[in-house]
C-alpha cells in the first residue's frame, strides 16, 4: 500500500456446487477502473489510490481473452483513513449466474 491509498482485498469464489468446474476451466478477472487483474479463484490484493473507483468482477474460460461472463460491478470510495477495503465476489450456482459483490466492514 502506498501513503496515498489502500489495498483492496478481493475474495473471488465460485459457488460450492460449480467450484470443481470453475477451478478446472475458468479464470476470474477483477477489473479496477478498466485495468484487468486476471488471476485465480481465491483472494487477491490490489493497491488503490484515494477517491472513487469502479470495480468489476467476471470470469473467462481458459484461453478466451474477450469473454466477460457472470459480470457484476460495484463503486468503491477510498477515504484518507482507509488502509484495507475487503470485498467478496461470489458467483451463483447456475449457468448464467452473475457475481454478487459484498463489502466487509472498513478497517483503518
Amino acid at each position: 500500500m502506498s501513503e496515498n491509498g489502500a489495498v483492496a482485498v478481493v475474495r473471488v469464489k465460485p459457488s460450492a456446487f460449480a467450484a470443481p468446474f470453475h477451478y478446472l476451466f475458468t479464470r476470474p478477472v477483477v477489473e479496477v477502473d478498466g485495468k484487468e487483474y486476471e488471476g485465480r479463484w481465491g483472494t487477491r490484493e490490489i493497491p488503490m489510490s484515494r477517491g472513487a473507483h469502479r470495480i468489476r468482477v467476471y470470469f473467462r474460460y481458459r484461453g478466451r481473452r474477450a469473454a466477460r461472463l457472470g459480470e457484476a460491478g460495484v463503486e468503491v470510495s477510498v477515504e484518507v483513513t482507509d488502509r484495507r477495503i475487503g470485498l467478496t465476489a461470489k458467483l451463483g450456482p447456475t449457468n448464467g449466474s452473475t457475481f454478487r459483490i459484498t463489502a466487509q466492514p472498513r478497517s483503518a
